[in-house]
């Protein structure tokens, strides 16, 4: 029998139902991979002291007989974050830049509105692996707008999480309505990694009503080609067709995408459905994620092997997330001064020099 073939097209296809089964013990991956044994060790043990869930969806994308797989590296518990507990909890200390909780100002004029801890999948990679079902939503709904109210400065917002697409349409489209009211908020953004995980959840309805909110954009984060799916692709389309730009936000990770050729079919993937890669992220030094983390001078290569063998659309910035702020990652292309001008090296290591004229 295969992978779910008991489950009825119309639940499969609803994201409700999605939600509600997705699987978060041993029990339930017992219950979708009954013949499955090379996730059992370390999953109880990671998952008793990080939570973890994942959707049927995105766990049928999964080959079960690989312990390796790129996509189970992602959202699995491993015993090798018990490995590492004397990392931070918390490397962008977002609690010392939390004016209200749920809110994080780091820049001057934007912040971060954290309106949802619940995911439809939990990364093992996330730098937000603290945060906890703890907090009353109203309440700090109220507060963060009624900060972001008071503070003429923030002109850009950022509705994240969590995952703002685990909160029913009505709630989510009235928070955006209520920010959208603030006169000085010029832009809305929404963090989701829906389209990947949940792609149902983003129905025609969806989209309409997001589209009401205009200029919106959303950013979402593929990491591997193979996450790259006819839903994907339709969430991502019905998206693109309500006006709302779309960006991707990769992590690099090992044994996800440390490798040219990934990375590369992985951009040139993201542009075929209209999504805009747009940062690959540094791993981030959190919490129970040693064993995801990629040496800096790989990242390098991997960035400088896209620069000038595909277009310039599919090039993501390579970026680390810092305490002060986001910091492009390249290697210097200007490569010494003349008397004239200054040398720069292109992509094939060919020398250029440029007269400095200004």
């Amino acid at each position: 029998m295969s992978l779910f073939s008991t489950v009825a097209e119309t639940e499969w296809n609803d994201w409700r139902w999605q939600t509600a089964n997705r699987v978060t013990d041993m029990a339930g991956l017992r219950r979708f991979w009954p013949e499955a044994t090379a996730f059992d060790q370390g999953i109880e043990e990671a998952g008793a002291q990080y939570q973890w869930a994942v959707t049927p969806y995105y766990l049928k994308l999964i080959d079960p007989a690989d312990p390796n797989d790129p996509l189970a590296l992602q959202v699995l518990p491993d015993r090798r974050e018990l490995l590492d507990l004397d990392s931070p909890l918390d490397p962008l200390l977002e609690q010392p830049h939390s004016p209200v909780q749920g809110l994080i100002h780091l820049y001057p004029d934007r912040v971060a509105f954290c309106v949802s801890n619940v995911c439809h999948a939990y990364c093992r990679h996330c730098f937000r692996k603290r945060r906890k079902i703890e907090r009353d939503p109203a309440t700090n709904l109220d507060a963060a707008i009624e900060y972001i109210r008071t503070t003429p400065t923030v002109r850009d917002v950022l509705v994240t999480g969590g995952d703002p697409l685990m909160l029913a349409t009505d709630v989510l489209c009235k928070l955006l309505a209520r920010l959208r009211e603030i006169p000085h908020v010029e832009i809305l953004r929404v963090g989701t990694r829906a389209p990947v995980t949940l792609p149902m959840r983003v129905t025609e309805h969806l989209a309409q009503r997001l589209s009401e909110f205009h200029p919106l954009y959303i950013n979402t984060q593929f990491n591997h080609p193979r996450e790259i799916t006819p839903e994907a692709a339709l969430a991502c389309d019905r998206l693109s067709r309500a006006g709302i730009p779309l960006g991707n936000q990769s992590v690099l990770l090992a044994g996800v995408n440390d490798d040219v050729e990934t990375m590369r079919a992985l951009v040139h993937g993201l542009l075929k459905i209209r999504v805009r890669p747009y940062y690959v992220f540094h791993p981030q030094i959190v919490q129970g994620s040693a064993h995801t983390r990629v040496p800096l001078d790989k990242g390098l290569a991997i960035h400088r092997a896209l620069e000038g063998f595909t277009s310039g659309l599919a090039v993501p910035l390579y970026i680390l997330d810092t305490p002060y702020g986001k910091v492009p990652l390249a290697e210097s292309r200007i490569v010494g001064r003349t008397d004239k001008g200054f040398l720069v090296k292109s992509f094939e290591g060919k020398l250029w020099e440029e007269p400095d004229e200004g």
